[in-house]
């Protein structure tokens, strides 16, 4: 199998080279889209290919995407953003699947790690489609948060592409216009569309707009279970900041409705009740958490919630019951997953300090 790496960009100089230098040996072609770069991309674009291509922009990430596909001529479409990258281990797993991927596959999956902290713990992860056959016709959809319908045979890989993005001025409300002037111009939004447009409200702090649009979103019964959580989720945050105590805590017990327990609600139900100082059923709720299962399926994934919160959170909750030592216990659990986080630091250090209270 052959593969075309099909890139938009647009101001990437600082880690377009990082991005093609990571996955240059593994592709056939590079295909970069560039949509009104001002900076030196379309230079450093250059030096990797003479397949570059200028595209106006006209509000839709869904047409640049397509516009790049089209350009394709390898058996395969691998798409990346400029601020991603696959380390030096991955792309040799790329060259190996290129050898053996079954010739039927329409679409290849790979984990995608979204973001990390400050000591380099993986956050956020989720699945996505990476590789699609060049001769399915497979289109991207959606002119904001674009994505391709799954069909057809897929493999799922263990190739992860990292997601890392360096600071950067400017652009921070580019999909939040473009849902309001769909708003504005009259155009109906799908459930999909609907639930990115509650999330960018409620990045941009706009918790009182989110509400109605997360509800408006849940209410409509079209969405996709994933979808369906998160929302449940960032809806209860957004309550919680607007201080419906009462309301946030619905909303969470709403998401079982949709699935089984996840992590991030039961985690989210601790909080609502050790702010209320009622430890005991805090404990209750962050145990639960431990005793959820991960989901394995392709929506984002909150990896403090699997493990970190809850024990650190639970340090806390037994201490305030009396229960010393499963309070140090659950410490040094946290720290399994966290080992210079400051609270397992400071925990510790209080209970060297106070060995028997």
């Amino acid at each position: 199998m052959t593969i075309s790496l099909c890139m938009i960009v647009k101001n990437e100089e600082a880690v377009l080279a990082r991005c093609l230098d990571s996955v240059q040996k593994a592709v056939d072609e590079i295909v970069l889209v560039d949509t009104g770069s001002t900076d030196a991309t379309k230079e450093i674009a250059a030096r990797y290919t003479d397949r570059v291509y200028d595209f106006p922009w006209v509000d839709d990430f869904s047409a640049a995407r397509n516009f790049a596909f089209e350009k394709a001529t390898m058996d395969y479409q691998l798409w990346l953003d400029a601020d991603d990258l696959l380390a030096p281990a991955e792309c040799e797993k790329l060259l190996r699947l290129k050898q053996t991927l079954p010739a039927d596959t329409d679409i290849v999956t790979m984990p995608y790690h979204v973001s990390f902290d400050a000591e380099g713990n993986l956050t956020m992860s989720s699945v996505r489609g990476r590789l699609f056959l060049r001769s399915g016709g497979h289109r991207w959809q959606d002119p904001v948060h674009e994505f391709i319908p799954q069909r057809g045979k897929l493999y799922a890989s263990d190739i992860v592409v990292t997601h890392r993005r360096p600071p950067r001025e400017g652009g921070a409300d580019r999909n939040l216009n473009i849902y309001q002037r769909q708003e504005a111009l009259g155009r109906p939004f799908t459930p999909r569309q609907l639930y990115y447009y509650a999330r960018e409200l409620r990045d941009h702090g706009r918790h009182e707009e989110a509400v109605l649009k997360f509800e408006a979103f849940l209410s409509g019964g079209g969405g996709w279970v994933e979808d369906n959580l998160a929302a449940c989720h960032a809806l209860a945050l957004c309550l919680r900041a607007l201080g419906r105590r009462r309301k946030s805590e619905a909303a969470l017990l709403r998401s079982f409705t949709y699935d089984a327990p996840r992590a991030e609600a039961l985690c989210e139900l601790g909080y609502h009740w050790k702010e209320q100082r009622d430890y005991r059923r805090a404990a209750a709720w962050f145990s639960l958490a431990l005793q959820a299962r991960r989901p394995a399926g392709s929506g984002f994934l909150l990896h403090d919630y699997w493990g970190f919160i809850p024990h650190i959170e639970l340090s806390v909750c037994r201490f305030m019951l009396g229960e010393f030592e499963p309070a140090r216990a659950h410490n040094e659990l946290a720290a399994g997953f966290k080992p210079q986080h400051p609270a397992v630091l400071a925990n510790r250090a209080f209970f060297e300090k106070h060995p028997h209270p």
